[in-house]
């Protein structure tokens, strides 16, 4: 099933609204940083992933956050994202025992370094938020 387009406003948006949903400050942070680099690719993230993307029927945001924070953990290489989606997880209503395991399962096909590196990830985010 595809989602029918709508006007780039409307997508602006709805990408804007899934994105406080989600993300939160920490999402608002990421696209307030490339304002003075690439503000249209600021808007292409609000767009595509928040507008169009997050918004599809098929899964609940908490299975999105589940789904991105294994892919990140297994990239290996993408800890600030993997940060802001650690905590978007959280927002959307993962414990934090479920993110560990999440990540932890990522050493099983990503490898122990992966896995470490979110674990660390995950540390820092879980730390920040108790303060």
């Amino acid at each position: 099933m595809t989602q029918q387009l709508s006007d780039p406003r409307e997508r602006f948006e709805r990408g804007l609204r899934a994105l406080a949903a989600i993300d939160g400050e920490a999402g608002h942070k990421v696209v307030d940083a490339l304002a003075d680099i690439a503000p249209d690719f600021a808007t292409y993230l609000i767009e595509f992933p928040f507008g169009d993307i997050y918004n599809r029927p098929g899964l609940d945001l908490r299975a999105r956050e589940i789904a991105t924070i294994a892919a990140l953990t297994a990239m290996g290489n993408a800890v600030p994202q993997l940060k802001v989606h650690i905590e978007a997880g959280l927002n959307v209503g993962l414990s934090r025992d479920e993110v560990t395991e999440i990540i932890i399962q990522m050493a099983v096909y990503a490898g122990f370094p992966a896995a470490l590196n979110g674990l660390f990830a995950a540390k820092e985010v879980f730390a920040a938020r108790s303060q």
